[in-house]
Formats: structure tokens, sequence, C-alpha cells
């Protein structure tokens, strides 16, 4: 065969028609593939939605802390496990510093800073919401900016005030917030919270001008999941309050009793995961490691690390229900931490393992504020108990670091 007619057996790829094109995208269940596909040529770029709203929910990218050295005022780096790229992206709302993420959900950054601002934030789009502010909580007494390091009054549970500043709103107030469904798909989602001393639940709506407590679920306040319509949220020894916010005398609240096994009271952190048609519990334990800096002068820095997790499924066919354990998860994996907790199926992801928990540090902000150690992140086997390192995560020992990594589940919509 001669070079001419070779010429005339080539096809011009960017002259296919627009609905074989659009059938193609529709068979892209990744989302850097989808993105791979338009940036072929621009005839393929214009025939297919900009926002592809089919994809199902995507390997989340492990979104990387900040070094004191860092020279980026604007950008902020995630880690894709599938292919072991870094992709940085342009978020000056969310690198810096003095900027704290306090969750993830449907793809959304949670960002708080020395103001009362709480912002929603999707790091793909760059599409921005905010929610009521701080001030607007209803323990929240008076907040004044003059009011120098104290700028906030609350009201304990014993109704005593007391002060809080800026900084210390910022760190401490809100431990973990989670959304009903992505801000952009629903425009009636809706936002809860659990606050960190006090261990209530919080709530509101979009279009809310402020939050509302859920006082029948205090203590609830290891983790909370939206699941089958309602906020699920579990105590630390298992317990769950269900927490309809949907209707006129909302909020609704039930107590599911907690599974009462040794075991489950020596767990250290709890985990609710909506995984198909399956609500998991996850409980996660830790221990105490030393670490001698050879200073003979200077104690050994304490630190805490995680040796394993058990699961649970609530068996909802019993009465009450009960969480039963799980051997065995087969092709699921899990992702848990700060973020909205994830579930999903390994096989398709590239590179990824099933029966395993992936996990990072959300526990103990002592753990690695102003120290000069790794952060508590890794995957854990189920099957044989087992715990290895990510394998594409290197973290830099010999810089100072600041808020841990986070799993963000990248959603163009």
């Amino acid at each position: 065969m001669n070079s001419m007619e070779i010429e005339e057996m080539a096809v011009d790829w960017t002259r296919l028609p627009r609905d074989i094109l659009e059938t193609v995208s529709k068979n892209l269940t990744i989302y850097t593939d989808y993105l791979r596909f338009q940036a072929v040529c621009h005839t393929w770029r214009i025939s297919v939605p900009k926002i592809p709203h089919h994809l199902p929910p995507q390997l989340p990218w492990l979104m990387l802390p900040l070094s004191q050295q860092s020279q980026s005022q604007s950008h902020r780096p995630f880690l894709d496990l599938s292919d072991h790229k870094i992709h940085l992206l342009n978020l000056p709302e969310a690198a810096s510093h003095l900027k704290r993420r306090c969750g993830s959900s449907h793809g959304w950054l949670i960002i708080l800073d020395e103001t009362p601002k709480i912002l929603l934030l999707n790091p793909l789009t760059r599409a921005k919401l905010n929610l009521p502010p701080l001030f607007t909580f209803p323990n929240v007494v008076t907040f004044n900016y003059s009011e120098i390091g104290k700028e906030y009054a609350l009201r304990s549970l014993s109704g005593n005030i007391y002060r809080r500043s800026l900084k210390e709103m910022r760190d401490s107030f809100i431990k973990k917030l989670v959304l009903s469904s992505s801000p952009a798909l629903n425009t009636n989602f809706i936002a809860l919270a659990i606050l960190n001393q006090t261990g209530d639940l919080v709530f509101c709506k979009n279009g809310d001008q402020a939050w509302t407590f859920i006082h029948d679920a205090r203590s609830f306040c290891e983790d909370v999941i939206y699941y089958n319509d309602l906020f699920y949220a579990v105590d630390k020894s298992g317990g769950v309050a269900v927490c309809d916010v949907h209707g006129e005398n909302s909020p609704l609240v039930s107590i599911i009793k907690r599974f009462e096994t040794p075991r489950q009271f020596g767990g250290d952190m709890q985990y609710l995961v909506n995984s198909g048609d399956d609500l998991l519990l996850v409980t996660r334990y830790l221990d105490l490691g030393y670490e001698d800096g050879g200073d003979p002068y200077n104690s050994p820095t304490v630190f805490y690390k995680t040796v394993q997790f058990e699961v649970f499924r609530m068996d909802f066919s019993r009465e009450p229900p009960m969480w039963e354990r799980v051997w065995d998860l087969g092709d699921r994996m899990l992702f848990v931490g700060e973020n909205s907790s994830l579930s999903l199926s390994a096989s398709d992801f590239r590179g990824c393992l099933g029966n395993c928990i992936y996990y990072t540090d959300d526990y103990c902000e002592s753990n690695y504020d102003g120290a000069f150690r790794d952060y508590d992140i890794g995957i854990f086997n189920l099957c044989d108990g087992s715990i290895e390192a990510l394998p594409c995560y290197h973290p830099n020992s010999h810089s100072q670091l600041h808020w841990p990594p986070l799993w963000v589940s990248p959603n163009p919509c």
C-alpha cells in the first residue's frame, strides 16, 4: 500500500457526526476523560454539553495541605489517586493558612476564615454560595468586631455567657458541615453542622437567614450523613438519631438505640456511610505513638495513629433496627475523614482497592498543628487488618504544615 492510498483511507476525526460524538461522550464516566474528549478539537468541544450532568459519583481527589513555605497565594494542589497526578486549581478562597475547611460535601468545600462568613465553594467550577453567618447560630448571643479578641458572646448549655475570638470561632466552633445535595443541582438543599464544644446539631435550608437547633439530637455529634431524604447522626457508642428537617413542624427526631457490644464501646471515632442501599457505621480505633527527637532534655512527642477499623450495617428489617457486623465489603471502598463519607465501587476506577477504607486525619488538630510530623492517613484493608500508605502520597516532613489532607469529590455540577 503506497502513501497515497494510506492518505485516502485516513479518517478526519474532526468531522464525526454530532450524534455520534454525543453518544460517545455520554458513555464517558470519568470527569478527566470527559475533559480530554472536549480537548480533542473545537468541533468535539462544541458538540457536547460544557457541563456533563450524566456523570456518576467520582473518585475523590485528595486536597493536599499547604506548607508554611508555600509561594502560591491562589492555588491549591489536589492529588488524583487514579493516575497519581497533581491538579493545581486556582482557588484563592482556599489557598491560605488563614482559611479553614470544615468539610467537603457533594464536591463543595466549606470554608471558614476570621470573619463570620461561611462559604460554600466548588473547586472545579469556582461557584460560590454563602450560608447564614456564624453570628446567626442560636447559641451566639452577640457579635462585635470592636471587642478585639472576644468578638463573640456565646451561651453555654448551663446558660452562662462566655467569649470567643474570631480565630477560635474559625478553628473550633464547627466540627463538620454536610449538605443534603449539591447546591448547583438542587436549590432546596439543606446544610447541617455539628458544633464542637456542645455536641449540638444545627441546620439551615437554602434561603434561611439563620440556623436552627435540632434539640432532641444533642450528643449525636460523631458524624452525620444524608440518607433516604433524612439526616442520620451517630453518637460515640453507635446510637443513631434520625432527623427529618423537611416539614413545617421540623425538626422531628427519632432515636435508634445503639448496638451494644463490648467492642463497640472501645471505638474512638464513628463515621456513617451511605453505601448503595445500605447505611454503614465505620468505627475507627486510635493508639498513642511516641517520637523521640533525640534531645535528652525534651520529652518524646506524643501523637495519635489509626490502628484498626470495624464496619457495621444497619439492619432495618429488625425492630428496632440494629447494627450487624460486616466482615467483607466486596468491591466497595470507603472514604472517611472530614469529608462527607463516601462509598464507591473499586472496579470503576483504575488503581483502586476494594474491601478497603481510605482515611484521612480529622480527629485532633493538636496532632498536626505546629508540629513537624506527618498526618494519620492511609488505606486499611478489611480482609487482613493491614494498613498501608497511599501509594502516590508523598508528604513533605520537613515543612511545618497546617490543616490536614481532605477528600473532595470532583463535581462539575
